[in-house]
């Protein structure tokens, strides 16, 4: 970031990560991230905002020392998440006079995953103020977008707020503001569909309240500074809104051609119904591309053939991961095939309870499919197309 101005006083100093393309082992980026960290500068007293993750620990202090930053007064830690917090053991050895700024529960999360001494800490509750001199600070809670102890901050004079992952992107850019709007757009959507899609509810509320404020900036931890934030902010209202689009999702794998067979029935039925139709083949699909795209999809297909009993392995994992996304889905359905029997209906039912969406007849068949099993795919293409049509989305 090279300690580039927002504003004056208000630099960004963290680290742009080029060459990730995994995070937490299982979330694909293909565009890289960044890893923000914001250097505030009082009359009285100076602030970093977060920090970055210990692979940028050198770039962070670098930019700090190009910036003569030889005092620092307080760390503000928004997330105990290490991509933002891992590198605090290392800044407040570079400034021992620095205290940490956060809440109860993120300080506990610090000492269990940093070992941080508990006397380099002030705790904060929600709507309290820290003076820089002529910046003030307010810290405002922010439960469950994404972990429990997540807080935002806010700064007055200048109506910047800093609210680390919400809001956020995985994209790595040399540009200090979100200029790119429709690349950012889609990596912001694949970054919610991902990370804050299963805490909807818990978006919602705070939207609600980051909407109340004055705004001139958004920096989120993850991304480019929004110099636009109504940019940001209506997209999360759609993105977490209750709507959905006339859209039928048909997530599927195929061994031997029957399961495949009958995706391809189906999606040519509900297009007939004018419902829009995306497949998802489980042996290619990136996960993102299937996260993002159930951010809006009023239904979701699952096709597998039975494997030892089972669904395949692939559509399990993807089961499981729609459940875990908990997207706003309102159908949900089942087809495929098997060789002589499984229990494919029971676990994938289980696995997909956390939408609380309604579920479809099945349509299961053995060994290939025949004529009466496409009429099934027929009636279940229909059914779909009416339910959407009573959610007034086909127009």
């Amino acid at each position: 970031m090279l300690g580039r101005e927002i504003v004056p006083g208000v630099h960004a100093v963290g680290a742009v990560d080029w060459d990730r393309r995994l995070f937490d082992e299982l979330i694909p980026l293909p565009n890289g991230t960044t890893y923000n960290a914001y250097l505030i500068k009082g009359s009285e007293k100076t602030a970093l905002i977060d920090t970055v993750d210990p692979s940028k620990k050198e770039e962070l202090l670098r930019n700090l020392r190009k910036l003569e930053v030889r005092r620092l007064d307080y760390v503000v830690a928004n997330h105990a998440e290490q991509d933002h917090s891992g590198s605090l053991p290392e800044v407040l050895a570079a400034y021992p006079e620095a205290l940490v700024v956060t809440n109860a529960k993120c300080k506990a999360l610090l000492i269990d995953h940093l070992h941080l001494p508990e006397d380099r800490f002030v705790v904060v509750e929600d709507e309290e103020t820290l003076s820089l001199g002529d910046k003030t600070l307010v810290f405002k809670m922010a439960p469950w977008v994404h972990w429990p102890e997540t807080m935002f901050t806010y700064l007055v004079e200048d109506k910047i707020l800093f609210p680390c992952d919400f809001l956020g992107s995985h994209f790595a850019t040399s540009e200090l503001f979100a200029a790119q709007e429709q690349e950012i757009y889609l990596a912001a959507k694949r970054y919610y569909a991902e990370i804050m899609m299963p805490f909807r509810s818990h978006v919602q509320k705070h939207l609600e309240r980051v909407e109340k404020l004055p705004l001139a900036f958004i920096a989120p931890s993850h991304g480019p500074v929004y110099h636009h934030p109504e940019f940001i902010l209506s997209a999360y209202r759609d993105w977490s809104s209750d709507r959905v689009k006339n859209e039928a999702l048909i997530v599927y794998v195929s061994m031997h051609d029957s399961t495949a067979q009958m995706v391809e029935h189906l999606a040519e039925a509900l297009i007939d119904q004018g419902v829009k139709v995306t497949p998802f083949n489980l042996t290619f699909t990136d996960l993102g591309e299937l996260a993002m795209a159930l951010v809006d999809a009023a239904t979701v297909v699952l096709g597998t053939p039975t494997v030892l009993g089972g669904p395949h392995p692939s559509a399990l994992y993807a089961a499981y991961l729609v459940g875990a996304l908990r997207p706003k889905t309102r159908l949900a359905g089942l087809i495929g095939s098997y060789g002589w029997g499984g229990r494919t209906v029971e676990m994938v039912s289980e696995l997909l309870k956390p939408l609380r969406a309604e579920l479809l007849e099945p349509v299961l068949v053995k060994g290939l499919p025949r004529e009466e099993d496409l009429k099934k795919l027929e009636e279940m293409a229909k059914v779909i197309a009416q339910r959407h049509r009573e959610w007034e989305l086909l127009t």
